[in-house]
């Protein structure tokens, strides 16, 4: 049994355990979102809540992308792609006369599926720049598909008239905006669990080292395309709640300078840790808001 003196040192920043500095993190960040509607109501300001509501959106899909490139390493340049399928799902069932909340979650999940596994199956094959092109192949694909789907308004979007439909709260801003923070909530807790668990373990192995894993008996690629799938549905949720949140559906969604202002994001909070894209996308955002307000 090893001595006290020969245990390895906790990594500290300032002569603080970095693991109290994250949980003051989580603390701040929670409290700053739960606060961001009471300020909205007191004030009458609409726009914050929108302007949160959308860091809440893209905290969502980084925190997907997060699981996929922090800790399994798959670079993706089309996860973008994902949160166009969440929009588009609810535009499109609506447009058709489908309004309700639950029935557009369901076609979300099941669609983001039948996308992702092929789309992993052949992008996981390779690596490095390779899964990057795959990746971002298969998204501008799809991106022109909805160019091209001129009855859903083509490259101008689509408007949407009947939002999911949630009973009475259905079109309450701060009751969307809740559901998206308890919703980001439950990934972050979720991916805590996955990244300490066995499943986690392995993936971010592979990461390290592919062969290694390969030499004790563990075939990765089933760790890898899990991973990936779930992360594409974090950001089809996020595409989801974007569509609601905007009452618009469009093409730029699934463009390749979403996904790379994604992979911005998660490497600008820290790639790899758990609640670093939520610190990315709150940053990134609110400087994207406050240049636009330099150059207006």
């Amino acid at each position: 049994m090893p001595s006290p003196s020969m245990a390895e040192p906790v990594p500290t920043l300032l002569g603080v355990p970095k693991a109290r500095w994250r949980v003051a993190l989580s603390v701040l960040l929670a409290a700053f979102f739960l606060l961001v509607p009471v300020y909205a109501w007191q004030a009458g300001d609409s726009y914050v809540l929108i302007l949160i509501g959308r860091i809440l959106v893209f905290a969502l899909a980084g925190v997907g992308l997060n699981l996929a490139m922090g800790y399994g390493g798959m670079v993706s340049f089309g996860h973008a792609m994902y949160m166009g399928v969440g929009a588009y799902v609810v535009a499109i069932a609506s447009h058709h006369g489908l309004d309700s909340g639950l029935a557009h979650l369901l076609l979300v999940f099941v669609l983001t599926v039948l996308i992702a596994v092929p789309v992993g199956l052949v992008a996981l094959r390779t690596q490095g720049i390779a899964f990057i092109m795959i990746t971002l192949a298969f998204a501008q694909m799809l991106y022109f598909v909805t160019v091209g789907l001129k009855q859903y308004g083509g490259d101008e979007g689509l408007s949407i008239a009947r939002l999911s439909h949630f009973g009475a709260l259905t079109g309450n801003k701060t009751a969307l905006y809740l559901a998206m923070l308890a919703a980001l909530g439950v990934a972050l807790l979720l991916m805590h669990r996955v990244v300490a668990s066995r499943f986690g373990l392995v993936l971010r192995a592979t990461m390290i080292n592919e062969r290694r894993v390969r030499a004790v008996g563990t075939q990765p690629l089933g760790y890898r395309l899990m991973a990936y799938v779930l992360s594409a549905l974090l950001c089809a949720l996020a595409g989801y709640f974007l569509a609601n949140l905007t009452s618009f559906a469009s093409p730029a969604y699934m463009a390749w300078t979403v996904s790379g202002e994604l992979i911005v994001m998660v490497l600008l909070g820290g790639m790899g840790t758990v609640v670093g894209p939520v610190v990315g996308a709150l940053v990134f955002l609110l400087l994207e808001e406050g240049l636009k307000g330099l150059t207006d």
